[in-house]
């Protein structure tokens, strides 16, 4: 049996003729930049979060950046967060003129570990970047807590974790701003690049809606950036909207399956969910100590996996001036070689998730 890691053609199926419908009607009135479907989608999904603004952009790497511009990033200043990411979270902070500052991930979560923030903060500090990354809220009560104490601002990366919360509250709510991805293979994705940041402070919603448009159109107040969403991407979230939480339900289905069914398995460590929080399971990530061997395995097998991801940022060569070692991220650095994301997606039938414990069984009985 081959499984794929996603099956975004699965997906597809199930909302086919209303997808095609909302592609032609975008086609039929040449809505392709901006227009009346990009404005739906960021009313719908301002209203979907509770929240007043939603500022649509080009990708979740382009609402990062902007975010920071809004909040004044200046050159020089420093922002802190998490070892463990993919790139666009810290690429975009030395972008905007900022210094990374990175801090260690919490053993359990993979989420930054809020006990070593305040040790990070300097006069230079400006803000903090949570990831809430695999699906998981990372501990925003304590971050804003320390945001509040030393006075500075937060953007919540929700890239992985569309409608997770932490005690009833979703994440993208709690900073001053938060950005989300809709890349294809995202719990709530487009079928192309596409982001979005959303926040509640007017002032800030304004000046990255300009920003983001070239610093307004017709009247450039400032000098911007082009990150705009597409029609055709902005129609196709709509549609695909309303199914969020079912598809959410069901992702934690195949993450409940998973969990009953690799518990006492070899050294497998099954993702880890702390008290108050959702998890939506954008990824499914276990840690063996036996990863490699076991990929190979799985992959043999016809079942495919990913490393997310296979370095922790400190330690790849675009971080290599601020001369990092192992030991100052103990917890991302261990993680480097025992994570491994196994196939999840919300149309996963059960015989399949099966059909990769047994695989999984296999290997350690062999072993």
């Amino acid at each position: 049996m081959k499984i794929p890691f996603v099956d975004l053609h699965a997906q597809y199926l199930t909302i086919k003729s209303a997808i095609d419908q909302a592609v032609a009607d975008v086609i039929r009135q040449s809505a392709y930049i901006r227009g009346p479907y990009v404005e739906k989608f960021e009313t719908e999904y301002a209203q979907s979060m509770g929240v007043k603004h939603c500022v649509s952009c080009s990708d979740g790497t382009a609402a990062i950046y902007i975010a920071m511009r809004g909040l004044g990033l200046k050159a020089g200043d420093e922002v802190i967060t998490t070892a463990h990411s993919w790139i666009s979270t810290t690429e975009t902070i030395t972008q905007a003129g900022g210094r990374v500052v990175f801090c260690d991930t919490d053993e359990d979560t993979f989420t930054i570990d809020v006990k070593q923030i305040e040790a990070k903060i300097t006069p230079r500090t400006k803000g903090i970047i949570p990831v809430h990354l695999y699906g998981q809220s990372a501990d925003m009560e304590a971050i804003m807590a320390i945001a509040r104490k030393h006075n500075l601002w937060v953007i919540e990366d929700c890239a992985q974790a569309h409608r997770s919360t932490q005690n009833g509250r979703m994440v993208g709510t709690w900073g001053n701003a938060a950005t989300f991805s809709f890349y294809p293979g995202k719990n709530l994705g487009a079928y192309g690049d596409a982001g979005a940041l959303v926040t509640n402070d007017d002032k800030l919603s304004d000046w990255c809606a300009t920003f983001a448009r070239h610093g307004g159109k017709g009247d450039h107040i400032m000098e911007g950036i082009n990150s705009r969403l597409d029609g055709l991407q902005a129609a196709i979230l709509s549609v695909k909207l309303p199914h969020l939480p079912a598809w959410t339900a069901a992702r934690q289905r195949v993450a409940a399956r998973y969990d009953k069914l690799l518990a006492g398995v070899g050294d497998i460590v099954t993702p880890k969910v702390a008290v108050g929080r959702t998890h939506v399971y954008h990824l499914y990530v276990i840690r063996t100590a036996r990863r490699d061997a076991l990929r190979e395995h799985l992959t043999a097998a016809g079942i495919a996996t990913v490393l997310n991801y296979p370095k922790a940022l400190p330690f790849y060569p675009a971080y290599a001036y601020l001369g990092h070692r192992p030991a100052d991220f103990p917890v991302a650095h261990a993680n480097q070689s025992r994570i491994l994301s196994l196939p999840i997606y919300p149309e996963m039938p059960d015989e399949m998730i099966d059909h990769v414990v047994a695989t999984i069984k296999a290997f350690y009985a062999r072993a």
